[in-house]
């Protein structure tokens, strides 16, 4: 199999060029990856979908090994750290304008089970070096990602065996300290979900004001009033009421809303005036 970084539109191909690298085959990654990708360092990724009512979350099954990981991949040393994640993302979604942030650095010496790799590396009989990039100590630099959830097109790396959405109250046992990952940047974005605008990424085009208060309450793991939800939501300018309604309800049918893009964007770089 011929691992080459793919992407899916020309700016990424234009942007990316300089850093391609064609492996030979997993094995020919793990074994020379380290000559072309930062040493102990590592990018994971908590990518948050909104469906049916539920905060998901996209997980990775451990290829050779069993057990669900977070989608995670590695910097070139002539990249930037942010473009690596938009990478990671684009390969694990099929996505590029998506929200993307920041949000912590995790460096425990013993967060790293490097069992993982050595275990690969007895099943795929690998004779590593001690040495190897892989066995080393990792800091992860943590992203979160807020995507549609009917657009992402699911695709597994070549170190996992599926790609598969979780409710982010019933998750699995997680590899690592990536179920720490998860909760931080559920803490991060329930931080910034009082501050700035979130929903653009989560939501459809159209969607009701109960939806939105819905995707909220989920977010935040709490009840909200509606008539005061709402107040809020129209006080900062972001939301257009359209004359379309929400057809197909038990009961009187809502009026749908779309997002103010230039307000929305100028809310996520300034904040809110003050939080709801």
């Amino acid at each position: 199999m011929n691992f080459i970084w793919k992407f899916q539109n020309t700016f990424y191909l234009v942007e990316q060029i300089a850093y391609m690298v064609e492996f030979k085959s997993a094995n020919d990654f793990r074994l020379r990856g380290g000559k072309y990708f930062m040493p102990c360092i590592s990018i994971d990724c908590v990518i948050f979908g909104f469906h049916d009512s539920q905060l998901k979350v996209l997980l990775l099954t451990i290829a050779n090994f069993g057990g669900y990981g977070l989608p995670a991949g590695f910097i070139y040393k002539e990249e930037h750290i942010d473009t690596s994640a938009k990478r990671i993302l684009c390969e694990r979604t099929g996505l590029q304008d998506i929200f993307l942030q920041q949000f912590y650095i995790f460096g425990d010496p013993h967060r790293c089970d490097e069992n993982i790799t050595k275990t690969v590396f007895e099943k795929e009989q690998i004779k590593a070096p001690q040495n190897n990039w892989l066995l080393q100590r990792f800091l992860t630099i943590g992203y979160y990602a807020l995507v549609d959830f009917e657009k992402v097109n699911a695709t597994p790396d070549y170190f996992s065996e599926s790609c598969e959405w979780h409710d982010i109250n019933h998750l699995p046992p997680l590899a690592m300290d990536h179920n720490e990952i998860i909760q931080k940047a559920l803490f991060t974005l329930r931080t910034h979900l009082r501050y700035e605008p979130v929903g653009y990424n989560l939501l459809p085009p159209k969607f009701t004001m109960p939806e939105l208060q819905s995707l909220y309450e989920t977010i935040l793991d709490q009840k909200l009033d509606r008539r005061n939800f709402q107040r809020k939501m129209l006080s900062y300018g972001i939301l257009k009421r359209l004359k379309e309604q929400r057809k197909g309800v038990a009961h009187k049918a809502p009026y749908l809303y779309s997002f103010d893009l230039r307000k929305y964007h100028k809310a996520l770089d300034e904040g809110f005036q003050s939080a709801w």
